[in-house]
């Protein structure tokens, strides 16, 4: 299935529980998401407040059943740093490789420009995730930053990448 036959929509109250239980399998999983243990449902209600006022997008497989999220916020919450967002996205593994992950960051893109403000995307990837790093590199990321051991998950130390892309073109 092309990434443009899946259905996108603004994240909202009723993604709650499958933008969740996403993120949590990342935690299970992956080196992905930082947390070690499964977080509750109330996380999403952190999700939105962060989210607010920038886009998040859930894509839905034919059945109707959320495979993926993305949202942007703010890289830091203060006047200074207005121009720079955050990014966030989790696809489940079984429709990765479809062409979702870019069409998430084209529509994450297209909004942020729309947004007026928003100049750079920033990207925080766990060393240990090369699929992340690969997808993001060639996707115009550049790495920017790395925090060497800064990490550590499963018994395992990692550094945090940071990778960032100018969305103002």
């Amino acid at each position: 299935m092309a990434a443009s036959s899946y259905a996108y929509e603004p994240m909202g109250e009723a993604h709650r529980n499958a933008v969740i239980d996403i993120y949590n399998h990342f935690i299970a999983n992956s080196m992905a998401a930082y947390p070690e243990e499964p977080v509750p449902y109330t996380m999403y209600d952190r999700f939105l407040d962060m989210t607010r006022g920038y886009p998040a997008i859930v894509v839905k497989d034919a059945t109707g059943r959320v495979v993926g999220f993305a949202f942007l916020r703010p890289y830091l919450a203060i006047a200074t740093f207005k121009r720079s967002a955050e990014i966030t996205e989790f696809i489940l593994p079984e429709y990765t490789g479809r062409g979702i992950g870019t069409e998430l960051l084209d529509r994450l893109f297209n909004a942020a420009r729309q947004m007026g403000i928003i100049k750079t995307v920033l990207a925080s990837v766990s060393s240990e995730n090369a699929q992340s790093l690969s997808f993001h590199r060639k996707r115009g990321f550049s790495e920017c930053g790395r925090l060497r051991c800064v990490g550590r998950k499963h018994g395992r130390d990692f550094d945090v990448v940071w990778m960032q892309k100018d969305v103002s073109e």
